[in-house]
Parts: structure tokens; C-alpha cells; sequence
């Protein structure tokens, strides 16, 4: 569902991705982990479309998402670190404005059960957004994602700022979305919420992807001890 072969990114003489290749499969969670300026966001950028490649491909679904802008993007839903939805307008309001985009015609009461299903609190329904927590935010991203029938789903940074109950009620919700198929992206300074949801695991410095690991076969202080390596943080590692 997600593919890049070769792709580079520079600007001028800086290389902010340098030959990234990964494929991400129907019901997978790949989870990029690495310091600022790694080239995680980069990516995300690249797959959405938001900026070009200086070489190699992106695909969604099987299209070139260069290609193909608009077809790609019917496929996918983007929760950034800060969500951006009408602060002025409600959950339910907000919900069928963006399914509308994506071409879903939906009732009150159907909009209102996807935002039920992506957790969110009944009575949070017909309020406005303004109000509303980051992490209340986040499952209104879901529920998008939910009443698109997303099929790609691209995160970045998205538990940034999440106090712990928060983090993983949002953990939660992304296996709902594994076992319904979608393939996600996220891109994550969050170790242990990496090792907690994803299928496999990736360590990018410096626009390289620099380690792959299948998540169920390394420990979470293994992970750290790599991460560290890779970030030549030697002298932490005890």
C-alpha cells in the first residue's frame, strides 16, 4: 500500500532523504524513529505529495503519487502533530465536512458512530473543536479516517504532546485500524509507543534509513540501546 524505491530528496547541496526504500503491506504499522532532521517528515511530505522528489518514486496503492495527486490522496488520511480541523465547528460538523471531501455522503447518526468507534465521548459530540484536547483532536482525526475507509493512513508525530493515558488510547485505536487492513506510516520520537504498536521498525539519521527490525523480535531495551548506537549516543548507553 506504501512504496518508495530510491527516493532522494535535496535542497541545493543538502540531502534531507537519500535513497529511501521501504514497502509497508495491507495491516502493517512501520514506525520511523529518529532525532530532528532525519528525513522522517520528509518522507511524509513526499508520500502526500506536498513536495517533490529530486529522484526515485512514492507510491500509494499501486499509483505514483507524482503521478497521480488526487487519486492518492483519496486513499489516505494524514494526522500531523498538530491536527488542523475548524475550531469553530463541532466533531459532527468537522467529520462530515472532511468525509464530504472524500466524497462520502453520511447521516447524522453515521458520523456520529464513527466518532463513537474512534473513542471519542458522547456528550464531546456536538461541541466545537476549539475546545477540544489534543488528544480528542487525534480521534476526530481517526474517526476521519474511519468514515473515509482509509486504506493508508500517515502519521506524524501524532502522540507528541499525548499525556500517557492519552498515548495509548490512540495505540489503541491505530490496531482497530491494523485489523481492519490500513497500512500506517508514522513517523515518532516515541520508543516505547513504537515498540508497543508497530509491526516492524525503522531508524533513520541523516536522511538514511540506518536499521530494520520486525518489532516482536527485539525488546524494548534493545531497541533503545540500537537507537542510541545509531544516534552515536555511546556514552548514554549503560
Amino acid at each position: 500500500m506504501i512504496t518508495t524505491n530510491n527516493l532522494t530528496k535535496m535542497y541545493g547541496d543538502f540531502t534531507a532523504l537519500n535513497n529511501f526504500t521501504l514497502t509497508i503491506g495491507q495491516g502493517a504499522i512501520y514506525c520511523l524513529l529518529g532525532a530532528n532532521g532525519a528525513g522522517k517528515t520528509t518522507t511524509i511530505n513526499l508520500l502526500l505529495n506536498f513536495i517533490s522528489p529530486t529522484s526515485g518514486t512514492a507510491s500509494i496503492n499501486g499509483l505514483d503519487v507524482v503521478k497521480n495527486p488526487i487519486k492518492t490522496k483519496a486513499f489516505l488520511t494524514y494526522i500531523p502533530e498538530n491536527l488542523m480541523l475548524y475550531s469553530s465547528l463541532t466533531a459532527v460538523e468537522n467529520l462530515d465536512y472532511f468525509s464530504g471531501i472524500a466524497g462520502k455522503k453520511l447521516t447524522v447518526s453515521s458520523l456520529k458512530g464513527f466518532l463513537e468507534e474512534a473513542g471519542l465521548q458522547t456528550d464531546a459530540f456536538d461541541k466545537r473543536i476549539g475546545a477540544f484536547s489534543k488528544g480528542m483532536r487525534q480521534k476526530v482525526g481517526i474517526a476521519i479516517a474511519l468514515a473515509k475507509d482509509t486504506k493508508v493512513l500517515l502519521l506524524d508525530e501524532p502522540t507528541s504532546g499525548l499525556d500517557p493515558k492519552a498515548s495509548n488510547e490512540f495505540g489503541l485505536l491505530l490496531q482497530k485500524l491494523k485489523e481492519k487492513g490500513v497500512a500506517t506510516l508514522m513517523a515518532t520520537h516515541d520508543l516505547f509507543r513504537a515498540k508497543e504498536v508497530a509491526t516492524h521498525i525503522g531508524i533513520m539519521k541523516d536522511g538514511t534509513l540506518r536499521q530494520q527490525f520486525v518489532a516482536n523480535d527485539i525488546s524494548l531495551s534493545k531497541l533503545e540501546k540500537e537507537y542510541l548506537n545509531t544516534m552515536d549516543y555511546k556514552e548514554l548507553v549503560l
